[in-house]
């Protein structure tokens, strides 16, 4: 089985699917007109825009919650293992697929905003499954997304993130795995039986909070070794095309394992931000299409080059040629110590300037980082369940359902953090893979709805108005939320 499987996630994670996600970043950078530079001023500005209402959560607390499903343990352990199978190289090519697939992310989410709809308690929801039925037609297309999302999110992924943070607890201080599990279970159990605003609040203060304290941290230790910064800049752009002695070999893996790094970490095409995009209270589409597209710049550019440079200047990394741990070392920071690609490198590089610290300052951070992406798995598998469900005209199935969605959730948790995770990370990354094929196929059909929004907000911006959006005088069909509200602003206007 345990083969099985392999092969079946070889398939799915194919070169051609990180070549798809490539393409993607590239394709909508030229049709958005490099929008992820031109509008940097824009993302900034709206990420802090208020606009929270009942049915909705503010621009800031929709990133939050997006961002908690982007950074993740994959910004310590994924870039590590970058730096250590691709060489420092890895790094550049990781800041590339960031840059493109902004562009990415700023259509899907745009496409999420404009195909929303309100739940039964009347909060926003949305996502890839809603703009493929809405905007392509293909209601069997939208219900097999949904309920891949549901299985991987809902009851795969949760368990091995759990795994992260108890295994990184019992590493630094020796708690048991069980109470480790039982502490998680009951702090999630607050969180998630609260629905989105509690989600959302959550969020928007813990998400803030985890990256600022890392990023700071990190920067304490890269300020120390400030010397070193030039030859960090120089090796990272040498590597990353072959042009450096040392790591000239591995320049097709830094290519290889930054692009999937960096496509794992920032999930732009994934259709997972699409989710969070949905929940924001905002007056166009476009804007937290904007807000999105930032959030691939703050997980990459800023978390995850954190991470990259506290390595990098202080030299406490291994590299192996062949792409694996038994290639040839050519770099060995650990003076020949066994030490395994991952997390000890931060750890290692944080027990230079404060000895002793850094498997604790790590396991605190992985545990900030995980149990935000276990609270994000979860809404996006209970908005998928609205989803599947909404149709259901007997009272009191979706409720039921979302309970038992609840409970199967945190036994998943309380499951993954007492076992090994092998075969189920195996079937969670073919399950996000799953979503990532559909969702990536869908916004290529379904691009132009995002394109007409962004050339409608850019026209308004440029009359000095504060944009807003009608999807009927734009020729957009089934934007069933923002027809109603156009209607509204029309008829508030004649009264």
């Amino acid at each position: 089985m345990t083969d099985v499987l392999e092969t079946i996630n070889s398939w799915v994670w194919s070169p051609a699917l990180v070549y798809l996600c490539l393409a993607a970043g590239l394709y909508f950078t030229i049709r958005t007109r490099v929008v992820q530079l031109r509008a940097v001023g824009d993302m900034v500005r709206l990420m802090f825009h208020p606009g929270k209402s009942d049915a909705g959560v503010s621009s800031f607390q929709a990133l939050s919650m997006s961002l908690a499903g982007r950074v993740g343990t994959g910004n310590i352990a994924g870039v590590a293992t970058a730096i250590a199978f691709g060489g420092p190289g890895a790094v550049f090519w990781m800041w590339m697929v960031a840059f493109l697939g902004a562009s990415t992310s700023f259509v899907e989410s745009t496409l999420g905003q404009m195909f929303k709809e309100k739940d039964h308690q009347g909060h926003y929801r949305g996502g890839p499954a809603y703009y493929i039925e809405k905007c392509m037609g293909q209601r069997w297309y939208a219900l097999l997304f949904a309920a891949v999302t549901v299985v991987a999110t809902g009851v795969l992924l949760p368990g091995i993130q759990a795994n992260g943070i108890a295994a990184s607890m019992n590493t630094a201080w020796g708690l048991p795995e069980w109470s480790v599990a039982i502490a998680v279970v009951i702090a999630l159990s607050f969180i998630v039986v609260g629905g989105v605003k509690r989600i959302a609040a959550f969020a928007g203060v813990v998400v803030p909070f985890m990256a600022v304290v890392y990023i700071g941290l990190a920067l304490v230790v890269v300020l120390v070794n400030a010397s070193a910064i030039p030859d960090v800049l120089r090796l990272i752009l040498s590597s990353a095309w072959g042009l450096d002695a040392g790591f000239g070999a591995v320049v097709g893996l830094a290519i290889e394992w930054g692009v999937k790094r960096g496509i794992y970490s920032n999930e732009a095409g994934q259709g997972t931000g699409p989710h969070a995009a949905a929940a924001a209270e905002v007056s166009h589409p476009a804007k937290q299409g904007l807000v999105q597209a930032f959030s691939v710049y703050i997980d990459t550019l800023f978390v995850c080059s954190a991470t990259a440079f506290l390595i990098l200047s202080t030299g406490m990394y291994k590299v192996w040629g062949g792409g694996g741990s038994d290639g040839e070392v050519l770099h060995d920071g650990f003076a020949g110590a066994q030490v395994e690609a991952g997390p000890a490198f931060a750890q290692a590089a944080f027990d230079t300037l404060w000895s002793g610290a850094g498997a604790s300052f790590i396991a605190i951070s992985l545990t900030f980082f995980a149990f935000t992406t276990v609270v994000a798995y979860y809404y996006m598998a209970e908005t998928n369940i609205n989803y599947l469900l909404r149709d259901v005209s007997r009272p009191g199935v979706l409720p039921v359902a979302t309970r038992f969605l609840q409970l199967f959730f945190l036994v998943a948790v309380a499951y993954g953090a007492v076992s090994t995770a092998g075969v189920a990370w195996t079937l969670g990354d073919i399950g996000v893979g799953v979503m990532a094929w559909l969702n990536i196929i869908a916004i290529f059909i379904l691009q132009k709805p995002a394109l007409l929004a962004l050339r409608d907000y850019e026209r308004q911006k440029r009359a000095g108005l504060d944009p807003q959006f009608d999807p009927v005088a734009l020729g957009i069909r089934n934007a069933t939320f923002w027809e109603r509200r156009a209607e509204e602003r029309t008829r508030d206007r004649v009264i």
